[in-house]
């Protein structure tokens, strides 16, 4: 059986086949030669259970949150501000990449949002500067992930969903990883530019005076991050009225800088709704999948699998994270977060480590994925930014960031309070 359908899986992966398309006919297909139970009993209440979570209405707000800072023109002012400070740096405007997603990040909740929206601004700068293509591609790629390591996360949603986890935690337990993983890639940038001088370009011309002309241009993204976050942790909004409240923000500042307009909200909603379609058919085919699997025996069985090898707590973890690294490099994230969490977080906690703290190392697991060929979303939005070339620049730009993701891992295990410290100090 497990053979069958990780040859089913391959093939029509390989042939670009959809991936939500691929799990439900996965779906069908175990169904109809493994299981007695007759599907279309199940059906409804698997599509609706699926899709009708309340929390799950927070998705398209945050993804709603991030379309109006793009189309207002508030991320490139966030990026020519952060260029101005951090510019002077070796490696220029490499730094401003990351530090800008980092920003990003904490109002936006969606990798590929993140990585598009900083890539449009920042893509010109390759040849205007002259840096070194494929680390600059790169730092886009792996500074994108960031978008969901930072809180506000739609993973983190989808986690606390499928687990019964605090979401509030799980943003608390991001927040201290998020900006040692950025700090980490900051840290790549600088000694491979130290090292190499000439990957660094041309430093942008600026002067004190500049810099602080352009403090006025962070405080939208903090006045955002303050009201999501802030009004979480005050206990005057769940997560999604949270997000409603970002995206109420949000249009506040686009009317006062004048952007707000109907062509403007028209590409917003347009962005909004694709990608919701996008995410919330995957979220339903993979429930139906897990359904499915669990039916057959599959999810049982693979769980007894991976505790029969025996290997201790540390071992059982590695062998985890390999399969995630393997498995990533051929599914979509936010399947491979549904797909796999009800057979591999029972196994986990089972092991003894603390729930929030394997939503952290899974979400860091996922961002790996989002660099990783041949399926990582990141390297080819960057790519479809970019227009030229082949994607091969972006994947060797970007592998150098999946080590620092390894070292950031291999931190939280040996020092789980990484993750764990500020959720307790806040929430007790």
């Amino acid at each position: 059986m497990l053979v069958n359908a990780l040859v089913l899986l391959v093939v029509m992966l390989a042939i670009s086949v959809p991936i939500a398309a691929t799990m439900g006919v996965l779906g069908l297909a175990l169904n109809q030669f493994y299981s007695v139970m007759p599907l279309y009993l199940a059906m409804g209440e698997i599509l609706w259970n699926s899709s009708a979570e309340y929390i799950l209405i927070a998705i398209p707000l945050f993804i709603m949150l991030g379309e109006i800072l793009l189309r207002s023109g508030i991320a490139e002012r966030v990026y020519n501000a952060i260029a101005q400070w951090l510019s002077w740096l070796p490696g220029g405007l490499m730094h401003a990449n990351i530090g800008t997603c980092a920003m990003f990040a904490a109002t936006s909740g969606s990798s590929v949002a993140t990585a598009a929206t900083v890539g449009v601004v920042a893509l010109p700068q390759i040849s205007k500067r002259g840096y070194d293509e494929r680390l600059f591609l790169g730092t886009l790629a792996a500074g994108g992930t960031l978008g969901i390591l930072i809180p506000p996360s739609i993973n983190f949603i989808l986690y606390g969903l499928l687990t019964n986890t605090s979401v509030p935690r799980l943003y608390l337990a991001g927040m201290v990883p998020g900006v040692l993983l950025a700090g980490l890639f900051m840290a790549y940038v600088l000694v491979s530019c130290l090292v190499r001088r000439e990957r660094g370009g041309t430093p942008i011309e600026t002067s004190w005076r500049r810099r602080l002309e352009t403090l006025r241009d962070l405080v939208a993204p903090l006045m955002i991050f303050l009201v999501v976050v802030g009004s979480i942790y005050a206990g005057w909004a769940t997560p999604t009225e949270a997000a409603s409240l970002g995206v109420l923000a949000a249009l506040a500042l686009a009317g006062v800088q004048g952007a707000l307009s109907l062509s403007m909200m028209r590409a917003v909603l347009e962005g909004t709704m694709r990608t919701t379609a996008m995410i919330m058919l995957i979220i339903i085919a993979a429930q139906f999948l897990n359904f499915v699997l669990a039916s057959i025996g599959f999810t049982d069985g693979m769980g007894r699998l991976i505790e029969g090898l025996g290997l201790g707590k540390y071992g059982t973890m590695l062998l985890i994270i390999v399969f995630y690294l393997v498995l990533g490099c051929f599914m979509e994230t936010i399947s491979m977060m549904i797909l796999t969490t009800p057979f591999i977080f029972p196994i986990v906690t089972g092991l003894g480590w603390d729930p929030i703290w394997w939503g952290i190392v899974l979400t860091v697991l996922i961002e790996a994925a989002l660099i990783t060929p041949p399926v990582g979303l990141n390297l080819y939005v960057v790519q479809g930014l970019r227009e030229r070339g082949t994607i091969g620049d972006v994947i060797r730009g970007a592998w150098p960031f999946v080590a620092a993701m390894m070292l950031l891992l291999f931190a939280v295990m040996l020092w789980p309070d990484i993750v764990l410290a500020l959720p307790r100090l806040v929430m007790g």
